[in-house]
C-alpha cells in the first residue's frame, strides 16, 4: 500500500465520488464539474471501468457470465491501472482537477461483498494515488432499488446474481447492495471518506460537496 497510504505530492487535485448505484453520485459530480469549469480551473473526468484497453473485454465476459469474483476484481484493477497511468497521473502532474466517478473504494466494497479477501484487494491497489477528497453518497439499498426501477430492472452483476443469493433479481439486489453498503460504512473511518446523505436535496448535497472541495483548494493555496 506504499503510494496509496500517503498523500500525493502532485500539483493537481483528485476528487472522487463513491456510493452504490442510485445514490446520485454521478449527478453530483457532473454538477461539480460544470461549476469547477465555470470558476476557471482545468478539469478532467474519468469513470470506473472505462479504459480502452480492457473495458470491452470486461463487458464481453460479463455478457457471457464468465467472471468469478477474483477474475472480476483483477479485470477492474487492470482497467484502473491503465486509466491511472494514461489519464489521472498526467493530468495531476499538469495541475488539473481530476474528477473520478468511482475509485479504488468501489473495488474495496464490491469485491469484498463478493467474498474476495479485503486485504488482498487493498494490496492490489497499493499503486493508486491517494485522493484529496472522496465524497461517499450514502443511501439505503431499498431507496437505491426504487430509484433504479423507475427507469430499468437491476442488471445481473449489479444485483449480485452471480453469487446466487436469490433467484429473484430484486431480492438479490437488496442482499448484495446491503453488503456493499456495509463495506462502504467501514471505509468512512478507515479512509476518512466524507459521507453525504444521498436522500437530501440535490442542492443541499452539492453545497456540502463544494464546501469540502473549497477546503481542499484552500490547503493548496487556491482561493475561489
Amino acid at each position: 500500500m506504499l503510494r496509496f497510504s500517503k498523500p500525493h505530492d502532485l500539483k493537481g487535485t483528485l476528487i472522487c465520488v463513491e456510493g452504490i448505484d442510485g445514490s446520485g453520485k454521478s449527478t453530483q459530480l457532473a454538477i461539480l464539474r460544470d461549476w469547477v469549469q465555470s470558476i476557471g480551473l482545468d478539469v478532467i473526468y474519468t469513470e470506473w471501468n472505462s479504459s480502452d484497453l480492457i473495458s470491452q473485454t470486461t463487458k464481453l465476459a460479463k455478457k457471457k457470465n464468465l467472471l468469478s469474483p477474483r477474475t472480476f476484481s483483477l479485470l477492474h484493477a487492470v482497467d484502473f491501472a491503465d486509466r491511472l497511468e494514461k489519464i489521472i497521473i498526467p493530468a495531476m502532474k499538469a495541475g488539473f482537477v481530476v474528477l473520478a466517478d468511482r475509485y479504488v473504494y468501489t473495488a474495496f466494497a464490491r469485491d469484498v461483498a463478493r467474498g474476495v479477501d479485503p486485504q488482498w484487494v487493498r494490496n492490489m491497489y497499493g499503486f493508486a494515488i491517494q485522493p484529496d477528497l472522496t465524497a461517499y453518497f450514502s443511501v439505503p439499498a431499498e431507496v437505491s432499488l426504487k430509484r433504479i426501477c423507475s427507469n430499468r430492472a437491476p442488471k445481473f452483476y449489479e444485483a449480485g446474481m452471480d453469487l446466487k443469493l436469490s433467484n429473484d433479481p430484486y431480492e438479490s439486489y437488496l442482499i448484495f447492495q446491503n453488503r456493499v453498503n456495509k463495506e462502504y460504512k467501514k471505509m468512512v473511518s478507515e479512509y476518512n471518506l466524507f459521507e453525504i446523505d444521498a436522500e437530501e436535496s440535490i442542492h443541499t448535497k452539492q453545497m456540502k460537496f463544494r464546501t469540502e472541495f473549497k477546503k481542499i483548494l484552500a490547503k493548496k493555496g487556491i482561493s475561489i
